[in-house]
């Protein structure tokens, strides 16, 4: 008879996620070290730059304007059923799938969710950040602007930052942000640069951004995968919460599965040291023991019983009120006849020797 326990497929993903060691030994995780800050520091500086250039309209917003009017979809129309298909590696939707496939891969080959989680903080972080800046300033794009020369914010519009530039920064500069080695960093960081830039620059030739929106978008991103480092802590804890929580789930299913055991009046006796004093008390007749269970007993186990293992319900028994008593306090029960049969001889020597002795 096999007694293997079958595993669901997720309790197989899970299972090779748990095995030992949870990751190879030669990965690390990245610090926020000096060249990290000043990175971040830089970027930043460039980034409120960009904000303040188009905040009082200076000379960046009339190079927008310049390369609206030149219109490059219109110099170069034989690019545009190319750029149209480039464009989607910057699209959310899309490259997030493509990108959470691949490091779903690596969480598989690696034993560790790391990944996966990884990539859901960067995509959060991205859009709580890019999100409340659109929103807050409300700037209309090259194909809905309304005054030449103007910034065309606070108008309702959400194309500053460039979304599709950030996400494209975002979700494929991860992939070397979690490289396991040296070389595959480099190489990985200057495919994702590459595709960025591409996307941004592909959306100011379809006439979609301005080229301030890209720039933004550019330094949103990388600000985003240079600050992951501070969040590796908490990625760390809800890596181990999601283990956690897999594990209590294991264990109320197994519990859910096991027939609770059936706790009748007998319990307490039937404990270490008590099996003298059910023998005797059965034997005096006590009341206050009764072999059945109770009615609350039964109720409580069948509570935690599966349908399929729940017992026939019996009726309910009659119990005394009173605790139950030790040899020494209960009162001396006489039988009420006895088993073996009268010998009338014995009868008769014990009367004759409790008769007192009188002279004659």
């Amino acid at each position: 008879m096999r007694t293997d326990q079958i595993l669901t497929r997720l309790e197989r993903v899970f299972a090779r996620l748990d095995r030992e060691p949870e990751r190879p030994a030669h990965l690390q995780t990245p610090q926020m070290s000096r060249h990290r800050v000043v990175l971040l520091g830089s970027t930043l500086a460039f980034y409120l730059a960009i904000v303040v250039a188009v905040l009082t309209t200076s000379w960046l917003v009339r190079l927008d304007w310049q390369i609206m009017f030149f219109r490059p979809y219109e110099q170069w129309p034989q690019l545009h059923a190319f750029l149209d298909y480039l464009v989607v590696l910057g699209q959310r939707g899309p490259t997030a799938v493509m990108v959470a496939a691949w490091l779903g891969w690596r969480s598989w080959r690696q034993h560790t969710l790391r990944p996966l989680i990884t990539l859901g903080v960067a995509l959060l972080l991205l859009n709580i950040t890019v999100g409340s800046v659109k929103l807050g300033l409300g700037r209309l794009g090259p194909h809905y602007a309304t005054e030449i020369g103007s910034a065309e914010l606070f108008a309702g519009g959400d194309i500053f930052p460039s979304g599709h530039t950030a996400n494209a920064v975002v979700t494929w500069g991860i992939l070397a942000y979690l490289a396991s080695t040296v070389v595959t960093r480099r190489v990985l960081s200057v495919v994702s640069a590459v595709v960025s830039l591409s996307v941004g620059a592909t959306t100011v030739y379809l006439g979609t951004h301005w080229v301030s929106d890209v720039l933004l978008g550019w330094s949103a991103g990388l600000l985003i995968l240079l600050a992951l480092p501070w969040f590796e802590p908490l990625i760390a804890r809800a890596e181990a919460y999601v283990f956690d929580v897999r594990e209590l789930l294991r264990r109320r299913a197994e519990t859910g599965r096991m027939p609770a055991p059936v706790v009748s009046a007998l319990t307490p006796l039937l404990s270490a040291g008590g099996k003298w004093q059910l023998r005797r008390a059965v034997a005096a007749g006590d009341p206050a023991v009764d072999p059945a269970p109770t009615a609350a007993a039964h109720a409580a186990a069948s509570a935690h019983t599966p349908a399929a293992h729940t017992p026939a319900p019996r009726p309910a028994p009659l119990l005394a009120g009173r605790p139950h008593l030790i040899r020494s306090e209960r009162t001396p029960v006489t039988p009420v006849g006895s088993r073996r049969p009268a010998h009338t001889e014995r009868a008769a020597a014990r009367s004759a020797a409790a008769r007192p002795a009188t002279g004659g």
